[in-house]
């Protein structure tokens, strides 16, 4: 025939019918025939979720197991893709039995596209256990990309039982390490998809492997123009096709909307990977559950496990011992090809033995070195990129450069809209407080019904290890609303509230609030009938713990909380003066016609909290108002989110667990977790297993855990603030040591609710700072503290105090119908009205206010005015100092200034000198010392943690030191230094006459 003599034409027709015949092979099975039978495996096991494989099984397998766990969207034949470079090859040939769990696709399985990331934590779980069941043995996890995740999840939900190493390939853990775009936008970007968006959708399989494919497109189009340009050489393509193909044609499953949405919103809005407090099966796990060994492959070219997210481990893991191991490879080839067949698996396979005690360390690995902070890149180098491949993007020439800078462009447009967004959300809070008027429908029960309608499948409260939701929480307080309406509460009622500070109490709070009652917030240390007789109440709702005081001074208890179901106590009584709320089947409560949720406007009064003042106990009225007014600026203040997680410690009944705690918490829309217990080793636990991020105090509520030799936290741990009131300086110097990664966020209210001060810069330790945002502005006016009353000028006005000067602080009053306390009018202005506190401060030069005195405990000695907080500030922050009190002794005009103090645990009595209180106290006038500093073995606190001064003062003075107890009182000489106070020095001492000489206008230093 013509043209068959041609050198070469034959052989180019062989390629072109070649080129035919491998083509119609691919376009018809989607692949070449490689003639490769795939590993054998049976399943053991097949559940809904799951079918469980085991490798290799003809054979005993005496040596180690190990299941290897694939990610939602890749096949779990990941493991087996290749018969020479395969993971379970290679882990057999070294004696290891492989077993892989198999979700399957979500598309295909019954309910699969329903799954949500705990049922396949559950799995996990569920596959170990039948392996130990099955084998005897403990086992080893292996997990890639997400799969990886599931095997630290699972692992800490199983507080690392039977898990004896567990080894990961480009599993991210600090997810938004790394990131080109802020987290403070990535976190509400992906909680707003997770909420709106793609919960109601699912992933198909081929969009994963396109998605997958756009993150190296460039390498995706050569790899597919160099299959076609070899396609003819089918010897050349068949090393290689079982790889391509799983990456191409079968290597991609569904994945499920519920469990993007979940991991959407618990491992990229809120991180928790790394912060703790993730939520499985209903229990709240963190990684600091996971103690064995872990090794993390990490791939210096991934852009999916970046280095910096993947090394997020070694902070979350904080009590394992963890290696890594890095490979010049993206995120696919950590598994599967050349470099898995040459290094990942045969390491594994290393790690493994050694881990049993049946070989050497492997080499190739080193323990993982704390990654940088966030903000110094993904840990993927420019050079790693190129070598990667990256560098051939200069082969697709111009057009692919104008897209890139299109997609910056529009990534820069996006970025700066969610800055915009975010940046609005602090003054949406402030334009709610605002907005309140006298008929204003606020309160804290209307507060969580709108959180409620946001999400309610969110989570609320924590406690015990449990979670409920936002939703669950709201039926439970409707739930309370009726048992209250049963038990004949109305509207405006006076309630008292005795309860410890847990779900039940908040609870109760928040249902007198939705019925529009009045929560009274009682003490349990203070008079309890004269707290019921001032607040007019006739009812108290009591938890078990409190039921035998409140029977005490109540004819009409209701008790609620102390556990459900059968675990709980039923409460029996002899009389109807007891009614178990937990009896009361809400169902069958016929609700009333008068009955509306939430019906409280702005001027009612909500609560009502006690103050003590001249020896007089006063309610502190709180109107709606004022609580919704704390409650948004303090959340605010703290900048609180959704994201937070608060750690709510202070009791109800004092202003800042119910205003700046749970008011806070609620209006910033964060998860509130609840102790048992506030001491060391629960502390340390429960911030890691909550992930808290803000824990809430009073006074020195955090001293014993603070100071403990036996706290033991994760450094990393996910605390960025510290919340409260009373915080001593000293203390507040060990928090920030303790926490450098943290600050503290002091808290003032005067008695009356109003001011409200805070220190949110937080870099002067005691400071009460400035008026929340929103809130009413104030004034220190010059007072005369011997004579008691204000300083007048010529002109008829006020004096305004300047700073270093003690004032009376005034807060100006702009709502009529919300003042509790005295109003002055013209006071520097005609026409001006201020509000009176009683509090005297003292304002610096950057014009921060610093507590100086109530007026009614303000020590009055023949040396002239004295103040006890200052002196407890500086003396809390002598070396070995503990606790320091500040009180009188004696009658006013005569009064002595005692200052008791308290060493830490293991302080040396010695290491407090005359020279250490001096230097203490070198800041303050001589005349503004204590008289007497005695060291005490104990100085008695309230509930709330505040030091009872009133209990001390009534000791009278100390006795001088003696030769059985030296070194344990010292008093002021007239010079201001400290000597012993002997008995002689005692005999020489007349506090009735002054010691010292004093200025005309004295100056507070702080």
């Amino acid at each position: 025939m013509v043209g068959f003599g041609i050198p070469g034409v034959g052989a180019a027709i062989d390629k072109v019918l070649a080129t035919a015949q491998n083509g119609l092979e691919v376009l018809r099975f989607g692949a070449l025939d490689t003639g490769i039978e795939p590993t054998p495996f049976v399943v053991v096991e097949n559940e809904p979720m799951f079918r469980l494989r085991r490798y290799f099984p003809d054979e005993p397998g005496t040596g180690p197991h190990a299941l290897l766990i694939p990610p939602l969207m890749v096949a779990a034949n990941v493991y087996d893709v290749t018969e020479d470079n395969g993971a379970v090859s290679i882990l057999h040939q070294s004696g290891i039995t492989p077993w892989v769990i198999d979700f399957g696709s979500p598309d295909v399985e019954e309910g699969g596209l329903e799954r949500n990331l705990a049922d396949h934590v559950l799995a996990v779980s569920r596959a170990i256990d039948l392996i130990v069941e099955t084998t005897g043995r403990d086992i080893h996890l292996c997990g890639y990309s997400q799969g990886g995740m599931f095997a630290y999840q699972a692992a800490s939900y199983r507080d690392s039982k039977n898990i004896l190493s567990i080894s990961t390939y480009g599993s991210p853990v600090d997810v938004l390490a790394g990131l080109p775009v802020p987290p403070a936008i990535v976190a509400p970007l992906s909680e707003f998809l997770a909420d709106n968006v793609v919960g109601r959708l699912w992933i198909p399989g081929w969009m994963s492997r396109t998605g997958f494919q756009m993150l190296d497109p460039v390498k995706t189009i050569k790899g597919r123009i160099e299959f076609m340009r070899k396609l003819h050489d089918r010897d050349a393509l068949l090393p290689r096709e079982e790889q391509r193909r799983f990456l191409e044609v079968d290597g991609w499953v569904a994945w499920s909307g519920p469990a993007i949405a979940e991991l959407l919103r618990q491992f990229v809005a809120h991180n928790r990977m790394l912060s703790g407090g993730f939520v499985i099966n209903g229990e709240l796990v963190s990684l600091t559950e996971l103690t064995m060994p872990i090794l993390a492959f990490v791939g210096t070219a991934d852009d999916i496990g970046q280095p910096a997210s993947v090394r997020g481990i070694v902070r979350a893991a904080s009590r394992a011992d963890v290696y890594e191991s890095t490979m010049p490879v993206g995120h696919f080839g950590l598994v599967v090809g050349t470099a898995a067949g040459a290094h990942s698996w045969p390491t594994t396979a290393a790690w493994i033995n050694w881990n049993e005690g049946v070989g050497p360390k492997p080499d190739g690995i080193e323990p993982m070195a704390e990654p940088a902070e966030r903000g110094h890149g993904s840990g993927v180098s420019l050079s790693s990129r190129v070598t990667h491949g990256v560098g051939s993007v200069a082969m697709a020439g111009a057009h692919l450069t104008k897209d890139l800078a299109g997609v910056a462009t529009s990534l820069q447009r996006t970025t700066v809209a969610l800055a915009r967004e975010s940046a609005r959300s602090v003054p949406i809070m402030l334009s709610r407080m605002d907005d309140i008027r006298p008929d204003t429908r606020v309160s804290l029960g209307k507060l969580m019904s709108e959180n409620t309608r946001r999400g309610g499948a969110k989570e609320l409260f924590l406690f015990e290890n449990r979670v409920l939701t936002r939703a669950q929480v709201n039926t439970r307080i409707n739930n309370v609303v009726a048992g209250l309406i049963q038990c004949g509460v109305r509207p405006g009622a006076p309630v008292g509230v005795l309860m410890e500070t847990r779900p039940s109490a908040l609870v109760v709070v928040a249902a007198l609030s939705r019925l529009g009652a009045v929560a009274v917030m009682l003490s349990p240390d203070g008079d309890m009938g004269e707290m019921l007789r001032v607040a007019h109440c006739a009812a108290i709702v009591a938890d078990p713990d409190n039921l035998a005081t409140a029977r005490e001074h109540c004819g009409h208890v209701l008790v609620l909380g102390g556990g459900s179901g059968q675990s709980r106590i039923v409460i029996e009584t002899d009389d109807d003066t007891v009614i178990d709320m937990e009896q009361i089947d809400p169902d069958a409560v016929e609700i009333p016609a008068w009955y509306r949720p939430d019906p409280g406007v702005a001027g009612d009064v909500a609560f009502i909290l006690f103050t003590r003042s001249d020896g007089k106990l006063n309610p502190w009225r709180v109107t709606n108002r004022r609580f919704a007014i704390s409650a948004f600026g303090a959340a605010s203040a703290a900048a609180l989110t959704e994201r937070d997680t608060v750690y709510c410690l202070p009791p109800l009944h004092h202003a800042s667990g119910l205003l700046t705690t749970l008011g806070a918490t609620v209006a910033g829309r964060s998860r509130i977790a609840l102790s048992n217990a506030i001491e060391p080793e629960t502390f340390a636990t429960e911030v890691q297993r909550y992930g808290v991020t803000v824990v809430s105090y009073t006074w020195s509520m955090l001293r014993e855990v603070i100071r403990a030799d036996n706290l033991e936290i994760n450094r990393y741990n996910p605390i960025r603030l510290f919340m409260g009131s009373g915080m001593p300086g000293g203390l507040w110097d060990d928090v920030t040591e303790a926490f450098p990664r943290a600050r503290v966020l002091e808290f003032f209210a005067t008695a009356d609710g109003s001011v409200m001060l805070a220190n949110v810069a937080g870099d002067k330790a005691g400071a009460m700072g400035r008026p929340l945002p929103g809130t009413n502005e104030v004034e220190l006016a010059a007072y005369d503290v011997l004579d008691d009353r204000l300083v007048i000028e010529d002109s008829g006005f006020v004096r305004r105090a300047d700073p270093g000067m003690p004032g009376l602080l005034l807060s100006r009053a702009s709502h009529r119908f919300d003042t509790n306390g005295t109003v002055l009018r013209g006071v520097f202005a005609p026409g001006d009205r201020w509000e009176v506190s009683g509090q005297l401060f003292v304002r610096d030069v950057d014009n921060d206010l610093w507590l100086v005195s109530a007026l009614d405990r303000v020590i009055r000695s023949a040396d002239g005015p004295m103040f006890g907080p200052p002196v407890e500030h500086h003396l809390s922050q002598v070396a070995g100092v503990d606790q320091v009190a500040a009180y009188a002794v004696g009658r006013p005009g005569t009064q002595v200034m005692v200052a008791a103090l308290t060493l830490r645990p293991g302080a040396s009595p010695d290491s407090l000198t005359a020279t250490s209180l001096r230097m203490g106290l070198g800041e303050m006038p001589a005349f503004l010392r204590p008289h007497l500093i005695v060291v005490v073995d104990e100085i008695p606190l309230s509930s709330s943690y505040r030091p009872l001064t009133a209990a001390l003062g009534a000791r009278g003075l100390p006795e001088p030191d003696s030769p059985k107890s030296p070194g344990k009182v010292w008093f002021r000489d007239e010079v201001g230094r400290y000597r012993r106070y002997t008995s002689s020095a005692a005999a020489e001492l007349d506090w009735s006459q002054p010691t010292l000489r004093r200025p005309d206008q004295v100056s507070v230093a702080h």
